[in-house]
C-alpha cells in the first residue's frame, strides 16, 4: 500500500485522478500506525482485532506529524516529496521489523484470518435462516453496508470546491521558518525566501512589492510579474541591503493580486535593526 501510494502520487497520470485520494487517506491516517502496531505487537494475544485498528488510527494521527516535525529542521522541509519517502521508509521500516518478529513467534504470531472471516461471512449469507425475519434483517443489514461503501466512495472521489485562497509566507535563507538576519551592520543584505502558493483554483497573476519604514525599496522585476496556476508553488531568494539605519525597523512584504495595487493581498513583516559599521568615519 504504501509503495502504491508513491507510486499514484509520482507517476504524471495518476496524480489528478481519484486513486491517488484513495489510497493517500489510509496511508496518512492508518497504515503507518497499522505497520508500527504490528512491529510493537507481533503475538496472537497480545492484542484483539479491535484494539489493533483503533490503536493503528491513534498512532498514525500521532507519527506523521511527528515525523513532519522532523522533517522542518531538515534541509528538506515540509514538503510533498519528502513526507511521502518518510512515511514509506517508516512503513516499510516497521514491516520488515514484524515479519521478523512474528517469524521468531512461530504459530504464535498474530496473522489476519481472512479465510475464517470470508468462510464466516459465506455461511451467514448463504445459509437459510430459520424465519422470515432473520432474513430481513441481514438484507437490511446487507442494504445499509452497501449505501455505506457507496457514500463514501461518493465524498472520496467527488472533488469539493473549497475556499480559495493564496499561500504567502518568508523563509529564511536557510529555507526554514526561523534564523531571520534581522540583526544587521550597514551595508549587509536582509536575506529571506519569499514563496507564494496558488489555491484559488484558476491562473492568478502576483506582484510583490517591498517597504522599510513605508519607503519603497527597489525589488527585481521577476518579482513584479508573478503569474501561477493552479495548486503551484512559486519560491525566490530575495535579497535587501537596507539604505537606513536605527532600531526595529519595519521591513514589509506586500503581495498583490491581479494588478489590484492599491488594496495587498497579503502582508508579512520583519523588524530589522541595522547599525553603523564599528570604526566607521
Amino acid at each position: 500500500m504504501a509503495l502504491l501510494t508513491g507510486f499514484s502520487i509520482i507517476v504524471p497520470p495518476l496524480i489528478d485522478s481519484p486513486i491517488r485520494m484513495i489510497l493517500a487517506i489510509p496511508m496518512v491516517l492508518f497504515i503507518p500506525g497499522y505497520a508500527l502496531v504490528a512491529a510493537l505487537f507481533p503475538g496472537k494475544g497480545d492484542l484483539d482485532g479491535i484494539e489493533r485498528i483503533a490503536l493503528s488510527f491513534g498512532l498514525s494521527i500521532a507519527v506523521v506529524p511527528l515525523i513532519g516535525l522532523l522533517l522542518n529542521y531538515t534541509p528538506w522541509g515540509i514538503k510533498l516529496l519528502p513526507v511521502l519517502v518518510s512515511l514509506t521508509v517508516f512503513t516499510l521500516a516497521m514491516v520488515l521489523i514484524a515479519i521478523h518478529r512474528r517469524r521468531a513467534l512461530g504459530g504464535n504470531a498474530f496473522t489476519v484470518p481472512f479465510r475464517q472471516m470470508y468462510t464466516s461471512f459465506k455461511h451467514e449469507m448463504l445459509t437459510v435462516q430459520d424465519t422470515r425475519f432473520d432474513r430481513m434483517l441481514n438484507v437490511i443489514l446487507a442494504s445499509l453496508i452497501l449505501i455505506l461503501v457507496l457514500t463514501l466512495a461518493y465524498v472520496v472521489i467527488t472533488p469539493t470546491q473549497g475556499e480559495n485562497f493564496t499561500e504567502f509566507y518568508i523563509l529564511g535563507s536557510e529555507g526554514m521558518a526561523e534564523d531571520y538576519n534581522t540583526k544587521l551592520e550597514a551595508g549587509e543584505s536582509v536575506d529571506v525566501i519569499i514563496g507564494i502558493v496558488n489555491h484559488e483554483s484558476t491562473v492568478t497573476n502576483y506582484s510583490l512589492q517591498v517597504y522599510l519604514d513605508d519607503k519603497p525599496e527597489d525589488i527585481p522585476g521577476t518579482f513584479q510579474h508573478i503569474s501561477l496556476n493552479p495548486n503551484e508553488t512559486w519560491e525566490r531568494p530575495l535579497s535587501l541591503v537596507p539604505d537606513d539605519t536605527g532600531n526595529d525597523m519595519k521591513l514589509q512584504y506586500l503581495l498583490y493580486k491581479e494588478d489590484n495595487m492599491t488594496d495587498p493581498y497579503g502582508d508579512l513583516r520583519l523588524w530589522i535593526t541595522v547599525t553603523e559599521v564599528e570604526g566607521a568615519i
